[in-house]
């Protein structure tokens, strides 16, 4: 029992990572060997399009090709019992970095046959932590989970299911007052970060739990 967790955050050691190491606590409590990548230590690209993955009985057909500091990371999803990733929101969206990831990811099991189908050999479940400064109402009316939906989507279509956790109004400086963030209180951000955020660790810990059963089947 193998669960992968995926940081697309440039910071190692603040909402998202923290989010994706009690994940991995909880699915360690299961029994599971855990591992955690942070995509900000690797050098590599997103898709390029060469279509190796996709060649008819190609050396390639169905992974992908391109080789550089991804090309590991590519193989560990391959041998993964749960996938969970995480991400900050920027500009609505996750980062670029685990955008490039997710193009290489999914892209090389996807078939371009009537159903979209996978050739991902096995049926796995795929978390997606998402950090934000946020709260819930303007989440909803800048239309996050709507941008985040289609990814979310086609991640289930490849590899079996994928759920979402929201962790909302987080906190993003240690001392507000030397940044210039009118939008927000600074002490409503200090009560979030004491209050909400053990929650949202709560919630990914739930989630390791839950991924690591899956995958023992009980």
């Amino acid at each position: 029992m193998n669960v992968l967790a995926v940081n697309g955050s440039p910071r190692k050691n603040w909402n998202t990572a923290t989010l994706l190491s009690k994940a991995l606590e909880g699915a360690a409590s299961q029994g599971a060997g855990t591992e955690l990548i942070h995509l900000y230590d690797l050098n590599f690209k997103g898709c390029i399009s060469c279509f190796a993955c996709k060649r008819k009985a190609g050396k390639s057909y169905g992974r992908c090709a391109f080789q550089d500091e991804l090309t590991p990371v590519l193989e560990k999803v391959a041998n993964a019992d749960a996938i969970i990733l995480g991400s900050p929101i920027y500009l609505g969206n996750v980062t670029g970095e685990m955008r490039s990831f997710l193009e290489r990811m999914v892209f090389q099991y996807l078939v371009y046959d009537t159903n979209y189908s996978s050739l991902f050999p096995k049926k796995i479940p795929i978390g997606f932590i998402y950090t934000m400064n946020v709260d819930e109402t303007r989440m909803q009316t800048m239309g996050y989970p709507q941008n985040l939906s289609a990814v979310e989507a086609a991640l289930g279509r490849t590899f079996g299911a994928c759920e979402a956790l929201y962790a909302n109004d987080t906190y993003q400086f240690d001392d507000y007052s030397k940044y210039v963030v009118t939008a927000f209180n600074e002490a409503d951000k200090a009560k979030s970060r004491q209050e909400r955020f053990p929650a949202d660790c709560e919630k990914a810990f739930s989630m390791g739990v839950r991924f690591a059963a899956k995958t023992t089947g009980l």
